[in-house]
């Protein structure tokens, strides 16, 4: 794919190496996450600009301490180390890096004592994210300190004549202020990038690889009603048109009326071939009893890949592809990116397949993150309500049911969401926020309602906002809001008689619970 110029992330294991990317992006340059022991002709390119070497969970004095590829240091190209990058860049370079006694995880601020491009725009003193056990004690030779913090006498350096510059702390996050600004100024200002990704070019250009890659195939996609895979759908039509046909399997575990509202947007709306398949005995059978949320994503895969392969052998025309809506942070969160990072859980889409398939993945939104999924769908036409919709996960409800699955939570659970989003809507908030749904414990409680005791379930409300969806922070949603919501939901849906609110950012929890 023809992208102008772009920066390498050598990925060593971070969870937010394709974060660093995404942010990237967003200054309209094309990054890509690549091993963090790739050779050095292909870091030789010359459409390369720059590289950034990612934070990671390791030790640089670990026994298998992941590197670089001998000769690595010696590249003309500028070159950032992130915290373990910086680090690695310190230790194989004749610094000193030692074991911190205090870890430094959070919030800390930044002390500059120098100056250097990288830090154009930037205050004496900036708030920055830390997470690191080891730290810097000695720069190598040749190298200047440039920042420092409060348990990190080294917090930022560079080379005094080579393009080589090093930060403890992590700009890509949303908790570093200016984050954004230090890495304007590394693409921009030190690796000389022009702003040439646009998501105009990436259509296009992905249309044309479709094409390349399905020739005469057909294309059978899975059809959830979500963002993801409503804009994989109209960008593989625009494609191939009719060589696409999709399945929208209704496993019994997706929001209220959610078929309904499938089938009128999409088999009317943009002329896609679109079979509505019911499934829900299927899947709730499978999942009876099933209340650890890893068994129940890789289940409901599995089902997804069965049910699809099953329509497959339904059509006049064997499909040869199976596409699916799979973003960056599936990838990453699954990690199976081809890199280091630890598996925090696994997607249905990502982790569940089996390995042996009759179809190929046809994966066109792979590489991308939510926002630029919601750019490409208004640029081809998507109304705002099925764009701007919130991110519902594949496994639906089964991951937002605490505990096993069974009808009766379904219908408890469906009719509270739909209350919690209907209110949003109405109060004029639900644009405001990022992603917001109700979750449903097996834990009960006991109430009283008309003077009588109750023993039902407890309602979550859940709601964050986000730029990112690998961090986020908790919605602060007015409390006379959350009451009404509380009120109908206790008084309007059997079975619950508790509604609490959670209140935990990302990191240290998870958007989803399950």
């Amino acid at each position: 794919m023809e992208t102008g110029n772009k920066i390498i992330i050598l990925d060593f294991g971070s969870q937010y190496t394709k974060l660093i990317a995404r942010r990237v992006r967003e200054l309209a340059v094309f990054s890509e996450i690549l091993p963090c022991d790739t050779p050095l002709d292909q870091l030789n390119q010359a459409d390369i600009k720059g590289i950034i070497l990612s934070g990671g969970p390791n030790s640089v004095f670990d026994n298998k301490a992941l590197t670089v590829a001998p000769g690595f240091w010696d590249l003309k190209k500028p070159i950032l180390g992130v915290c373990y990058g910086m680090q690695l860049m310190s230790h194989r370079l004749g610094g000193k890096v030692e074991a911190s006694n205090e870890r430094e995880y959070g919030p800390s601020n930044l002390e500059l004592s120098g100056s250097h491009p990288l830090f154009k725009g930037f205050s004496e003193k900036t708030r920055v994210w830390m997470s690191h056990g080891d730290r810097l004690e000695q720069v190598p030779d040749g190298f200047r300190i440039v920042g420092t913090s409060e348990n990190a006498p080294i917090t930022a350096m560079v080379h005094e004549e080579k393009p080589l510059m090093g930060i403890q702390f992590h700009p890509e996050v949303s908790h570093t202020d200016n984050g954004q600004l230090l890495l304007k100024n590394f693409v921009f200002d030190i690796c000389g990038c022009e702003p040439m990704w646009k998501m105009e070019n990436y259509i296009n250009q992905v249309c044309e690889e479709i094409r390349q890659k399905v020739g005469e195939e057909h294309v059978l996609l899975g059809l959830s009603g979500g963002v993801d895979s409503a804009v994989a759908a109209v960008l593989i039509n625009k494609a191939i048109g009719h060589q696409l046909t999709c399945v929208f399997v209704d496993h019994g575990l997706m929001r209220r009326d959610e078929r309904r509202d499938v089938e009128e947007s999409f088999h009317g709306r943009f002329g896609i071939d679109l079979i509505p398949v019911d499934a829900s005995d299927l899947f709730l059978s499978r999942l009876d009893g099933v209340d650890d949320p890893e068994r129940k994503r890789k289940i409901i895969g599995a089902s997804f890949v069965e049910v699809f392969e099953e329509e497959a052998r339904k059509l006049p025309v064997k499909p040869r592809f199976l596409g699916q809506g799979t973003l960056y942070p599936d990838v990453i969160e699954s990690a199976h990116a081809g890199g280091p990072a630890q598996t925090i859980k696994s997607h249905h889409n990502v982790g569940g397949l089996p390995e042996k398939m009759d179809m190929d993945l046809l994966e066109p939104l792979r590489e991308l993150f939510k926002d630029e999924v919601r750019e490409i769908g208004r640029l081809m036409g998507l109304p705002e309500k099925m764009v701007g919709r919130h991110p519902f996960p594949g496994p639906g409800l089964a991951v937002r049911i605490i505990g096993a699955i069974d009808r009766e939570s379904i219908r408890i659970l469906q009719e509270a969401d739909a209350i919690f989003i209907e209110s949003l809507q109405s109060a004029g908030l639900y644009d405001t926020v990022s992603q917001s749904f109700a979750v449903l414990l097996p834990t009960k409680t006991v109430g009283i309602m008309g003077d009588e005791r109750t023993h039902e379930q407890v309602c979550v409300l859940r709601s964050v906002n986000t730029t990112d969806f690998m961090t986020a922070d908790w919605s602060r949603l007015p409390y006379d809001f959350l009451a009404q919501v509380s009120a109908r939901i206790v008084n309007e849906v059997a079975g619950i008689n508790r509604v609490v609110y959670d209140i935990t950012s990302k990191p240290p929890g998870t958007i989803e619970w399950e």
